[in-house]
């Protein structure tokens, strides 16, 4: 209470009377209770010359007293001889003595009265004392009830401060549970936190094997950026090398931090920093809020409540952001950062605005290469060099094929080397054909990798550099037309790795004219680490494997392709950001023969006719399944229950209007050989629509 009260809280008239209650007030208190009426702390000295007698005039009276009674008593032995004189002199002094009873009986009334207001001054002061101290007793409940709380927050532990170099961050309007730190004067944050909050597309990863510091990676259309943690080198491919004047990435105890200064360049958002506890704002969206004046000095307070300890002093005509309105109270953030509750009545000018957005950084053009008209890109399992052979009779019966992809490539070590079935003669036949020829490389076909495993090759940019140089190569010298990866099997923790091949091999493509495809599984959540969106924006298309619903390790029976499942990935694939005119869907031409005995689950794929061949031979018959799009036969023998989803011309039919429905860019198969010549009538009026 030493300050101003007002300085806290200027109350009007309905504000209890308070209006001009200030750090004087304890001086009015001492001039108003503590020497009332001249009573002082000493007391009796005031008290003594107001209400009883002084001193010296009590002292004479008594003096007087005591002198008198000495006097008469002398005279009485000095006159015992003289009788006669001592009648008249008994006279005299009866009446002296009367006289002197009288005034003595009125100086006795006097002093008794006087006596009597003597002792009931103490009891008077008692009383008043207890007055004093009730009413000073009184005010301070009733201020201590109805005053506000001067009683100051500690910021740092509001903000959750964690440490010495710990930056709490305010995101947007709420206060974020991530944190950055502050090293050197520059404000970092975990990668992770910078992934998953502010840009996607910085990758950690390593040159090598024997490579212990690691660097930062981050692709651009035509041209990647490189920074080794530690350095303030910046590199690029094209571009040179730069030196910044602080380590854009650092390794503290095992954890990478990216200096935000850095993912500024390349991230459009907002960052401002505060001090006393230090802090950072930082502001990713600019959607429309509610802002309002101060309209009188005022506090943001740690909650909606006068006795709640003050956050900071806000000034008249400072700007809030109000965050939540109550009755009484609203929460608000100050122009610091400072979220807290301030009084409605403190509230004027409430409007709703929208900020204006960011946009240092302007985001390169990512073009594609294209295929003029849809696509019908038919998949040839070739099985090695020999395979190619295989192409004539394989694309005898299709109709309005113009993509042939042929499973070429093999991933067959850690390194990035490959096992390659090419030839100029199969390009040269199928150009002949009128198909552009997309080369498929896949992690899934070589035993030798199968042994090591399917996705070490990629966690290492010497690997995937390797690799991606040898399918340039390729392309070049049998002039294909484009690169189909399917890769498959990639587990949750090696996601990034993939995605950065995506994004690597897709700057060697555009640079070299290549048209990169890439296979992706419908993205459900188990399937996310493949990055669906990432790989929309740097390929040229996307092939969604609209198969294998349930696969060959199932342990449940069931349709190889339903039709909600073929909706459902292609909607998923919009939803990601995939332009429609970008979207391939596969389609199978194979169906799985499920067998259940004992509880125990297992299949096969065989392709139309044989499936066909299945069921006439187990005398099945088939039915249309209005809610997978596809006939089904089912029988038991020896025990066994046998089910079939089967995959004709009619299942198809009913994917391919989904697709048209969509107006994506075409479809694919999988596989040539596996389908019956009436499908491709079907897959005709499709393509020709």
């Amino acid at each position: 209470m030493g300050s101003r009260y007002d300085d806290f809280q200027d109350y009007g008239e309905a504000d209890y009377g308070y209006d001009d209650y200030d750090d004087r007030r304890d001086d009015r208190y001492d001039a108003d209770f503590g020497s009332y009426d001249g009573y002082d702390s000493d007391g009796n000295e005031f008290y003594a010359g107001e209400y009883g007698y002084e001193d010296d005039r009590f002292e004479e009276g008594g003096e007087r007293r005591s002198a008198s009674r000495g006097a008469s008593g002398v005279k009485k032995t000095g006159r015992k001889k003289k009788s006669g004189r001592s009648s008249s002199g008994s006279r005299k002094s009866s009446k002296r003595r009367s006289d002197s009873s009288r005034r003595g009986a009125e100086r006795n009334r006097q002093g008794g009265r006087r006596r009597k207001k003597k002792s009931a001054s103490p009891v008077f002061a008692i009383v008043l004392m207890i007055l004093v101290l009730g009413v000073a007793f009184g005010a301070k409940l009733f201020l201590d009830r109805y005053s506000y709380s001067t009683e100051k927050a500690d910021l740092a532990a509001q903000f959750g401060v964690q440490g010495e170099d710990d930056v709490p961050i305010v995101w947007g309007n709420e206060l974020s549970e991530i944190h950055a730190k502050k090293i050197d004067g520059t404000y970092y944050m975990t990668l992770d936190d910078v992934k998953s909050q502010l840009n996607s597309r910085f990758y950690y990863g390593k040159q090598n094997t024997q490579d212990a510091t690691g660097m930062i990676l981050y692709c651009f259309p035509t041209d990647k950026l490189k920074t080794v943690v530690g350095s303030s080198e910046v590199s690029t491919e094209q571009g040179g090398t730069e030196t910044l004047d602080y380590v854009p990435a650092v390794n503290v105890d095992g954890t990478i931090y990216l200096a935000l200064d850095f993912v500024k360049q390349y991230t459009n958002f907002e960052m401002t920093a505060f001090e006393n506890p230090t802090r950072l704002q930082i502001d990713t969206s600019w959607e429309e809020e509610t802002t309002a004046t101060i309209n009188r000095k005022t506090q943001i307070r740690t909650s909606g409540g006068i006795k709640s300890p003050v956050m900071e002093q806000l000034e008249k005509g400072d700007q809030v952001t109000v965050l939540e309105q109550m009755d009484t109270w609203s929460k608000v953030k100050s122009a610091d950062s400072v979220i807290g509750y301030v009084e409605n009545r403190r509230l004027s000018d409430i409007k709703s605005q929208t900020p204006s957005p960011v946009t240092d950084y302007t985001e390169p053009e990512f073009t594609h290469l294209t295929f003029d008209g849809k696509v019908n890109m038919a998949f040839h399992n070739v099985w090695g060099s020999q395979g190619n052979v295989t192409l004539t009779s394989y694309m005898a019966q299709t109709k309005t094929v113009n993509i042939v992809a042929p499973t070429w490539y093999w991933v067959s070590d850690n390194d990035g080397n490959m096992e390659k079935a090419a030839t100029q003669e199969y390009v040269s036949q199928a150009h002949s054909m009128g198909c552009q020829v997309w080369a498929v490389v896949d992690n899934i076909n070589s035993a030798s990798l199968q042994q090591l495993d399917n996705h070490t090759f990629l966690t290492t940019l010497d690997s995937r550099t390797n690799l991606i140089q040898q399918l340039i190569q390729e392309a070049q010298t049998y002039g294909f037309e484009g690169i189909n990866v399917d890769f498959e099997l990639i587990p949750e923790e090696n996601g990034e790795d993939y995605i950065e091949f995506i994004r690597e091999l897709s700057i060697a493509c555009r640079n070299a004219g290549i048209i990169l495809s890439v296979d992706s599984y419908p993205n459900f959540s188990f399937n996310s680490h493949y990055h669906l969106d990432e790989q929309g924006i740097f390929a040229d298309y996307i092939v969604i494997m609209g198969y294998d619903e349930h696969y060959a390790g199932s342990q449940e029976a069931g349709s190889v392709a339903s039709i909600s499942y073929v909706t459902e990935g292609i909607q998923m694939a919009l939803n990601d950001g995939i332009a429609k005119d970008r979207l391939i869907n596969a389609i199978p031409f194979y169906s799985r023969i499920w067998e259940t005995e004992g509880g125990q689950v297992s299949s096969k794929a065989l392709g139309m006719q044989d499936i066909q061949d299945f069921i006439q031979a187990h005398g099945m018959t088939q039915s249309w399944n209005a809610e997978t799009g596809q006939n089904y036969a089912e029988t038991t023998e020896d025990g066994k229950k046998i089910q079939i989803w089967v995959e004709d011309a009619q299942s198809i039919q009913q994917k391919l209007d989904v697709m048209q429905s969509f107006g994506i860019k075409g479809v694919a198969e999988w596989r040539l050989q596996f389908e019956t010549a009436d499908v491709w009538d079907t897959i005709s009026n499709y393509m020709n629509q």
